[in-house]
């Protein structure tokens, strides 16, 4: 089907599937972006579920989409439900990979039905119930990772933990710090390491847990893909990427970071994704700031905590004495509205702003922002770098426990929260990070991984260069040099 040549002024149609959570959403949306700034036509598949809640969160028009870039949805196998929430991500994984195949074959044979003819499928690597649609159609098939390449490096060595006998752990007993700070050396391309830096699924007492298992097939498969493209870029995990390809995967395109290289003109790049409604008055609130003066706070779409943990930090934050911003979800606190104390918003009246969602990549790009409280999500520890901005990590699960580790050592970037909160270190480390020796530091690192990320993502730069290559070698090759197929001029990156 996607070996004919193509025919006088047809064009490239690469089909996109994120995985259903919001943090994967967004790096396939740069990436389909791209893709159509290259032109590509695009269509970009969610789940009904999310699909819903961009209408609602955005309007119909955030699902409208512009000529050559449309969207289109299939189910995720859950019940219905109205919720505003992140689903849970066990349940999500298990129902999208037993259930999905069929929708998703179904939508390429109405998609072909209805024109242009799908040539390509770009698909999260956690979707990758979608390789067996793509071969069977013979279309070229490449996965996006969207986490780090030192995540990727630690799921794939769940193996090598199991032959050393340090997992699977009998109980959680058994996670005391003496066991999770136990050295694990010899990890090809990983540094450092401690058992505590692999992603967090390592950590079940249960032989048979299902994310564990999970991350390590789906991680295992990709060597089916045609390629692999990952957010990230040479400078930084370059080590890592050479390590990916060496256990057996195909060609590894470096493409990041995403939000430097996705474009800024053209008819998608004004396209939206976000699943809750970004709070307005953020950003003139900080511009009424001193450089360099504010604390932001956000972790992510998926962390959630206790209210004590959450009392916790607004105490931290108070003691501190900094202007914050603070991202506080409606479903942050597990099973619970998120509470803060009555004293503590008339403490910091004034000096902080406590808002339910923010248009992050923006924040973290303006002078007002010193540090950044995190979980240190993979998007999260990107936009950080490309604002140059130092973090205060807090990771809750997966891979943020291999990147805070790499963000606090190996990249010199940030320092770790204990996973106990209290409110005393929380403000010692602020204060540090803000005005200490050591933030000093943290600082002047962050500004040098700032001006890497953009080098990388410049022309003639390394992640430019890859993802021309990848649409040139594997995504569109019987369309490079046909006279036929032009880009339009406003599509240039």
């Amino acid at each position: 089907m996607a070996s004919s040549a193509p025919a006088p002024g047809e064009k490239a149609h690469a089909v996109c599937l994120p995985a259903a959570a919001q943090g994967h959403i967004i790096p396939m949306l740069d990436v389909a972006k791209m893709l159509h700034a290259r032109g590509f036509h695009v269509t970009f598949v969610n789940t009904d579920y999310n699909h819903a809640r961009l209408v609602r969160s955005r309007g119909p028009a955030a699902v409208a989409g512009v000529p050559g870039f449309r969207f289109a949805t299939i189910p995720d196998g859950l019940p219905p439900s109205g919720d505003d929430v992140t689903q849970d991500i066990a349940a999500l994984c298990r129902s999208t990979t037993e259930t999905c195949l069929g929708p998703f074959r179904r939508l390429l044979a109405d998609l072909d039905a209805g024109g242009p003819r799908v040539t390509c499928v770009v698909s999260d690597v956690v979707m990758d119930f979608s390789m067996e649609a793509a071969r069977e159609l013979g279309l070229p098939y490449v996965q996006l990772w969207t986490a780090s390449a030192i995540g990727f490096l630690g799921y794939r060595h769940y193996r090598l933990l199991f032959a050393r006998g340090l997992a699977p752990i009998k109980d959680v007993q058994q996670l005391t710090d003496e066991h999770l700070d136990t050295p694990v050396g010899d990890v090809p391309g990983l540094r450092g390491m401690r058992f505590r830096d692999f992603p967090s699924f390592i950590r079940s007492p249960a032989p048979d847990d299902y994310m564990l298992h999970f991350a390590l097939g789906v991680t295992e498969r990709a060597a089916g893909a045609a390629a692999v493209i990952v957010n990230t870029f040479d400078d930084l995990e370059g080590e890592a990427v050479a390590a990916m390809e060496a256990l057996g995967l195909p060609k590894v395109y470096t493409v990041g970071p995403l939000p430097l290289l996705a474009p800024l003109k053209g008819p998608s790049s004004t396209i939206s994704m976000s699943l809750w409604k970004p709070q307005e008055g953020c950003l003139p609130w900080l511009d009424g700031k001193d450089a360099g003066s504010v604390v932001y706070v956000n972790f992510g779409s998926i962390t959630v905590m206790t209210n004590e943990q959450l009392v916790e930090f607004a105490w931290g934050l108070a003691k501190s004495g900094r202007h914050f911003l603070w991202i506080i979800r409606p479903d942050l606190v597990k099973g619970d509205t998120a509470v803060l104390p009555p004293e503590f918003s008339a403490g910091t009246a004034g000096r902080g702003l406590v808002a339910s969602w923010c248009p992050q990549q923006e924040v973290l790009r303006h002078p007002a922002v010193g540090a950044f409280l995190t979980h240190s999500g993979w998007n999260s520890t990107l936009e950080s770098m490309c604002g140059g901005v130092p973090v205060i990590s807090w990771p809750f699960f997966a891979d943020q426990q291999t990147n805070c580790r790499y963000q606090c050592t190996e990249w010199g970037v940030g320092v770790e929260i204990d996973g106990n909160v209290r409110r005393d270190a929380i403000a010692d480390h602020i204060t540090e990070v803000m005005e200490g020796e050591s933030g000093k530091v943290m600082k002047k690192k962050a500004r040098e991984w700032r001006e890497k990320a953009v080098k990388a993502t410049e022309p003639g730069g390394s992640s430019r260069r890859n993802f021309d290559e990848l649409i040139r070698d594997v995504l569109a090759p019987s369309f490079h040099g046909n006279p036929s197929y032009s880009v339009p001029k406003y599509t240039s990156l």
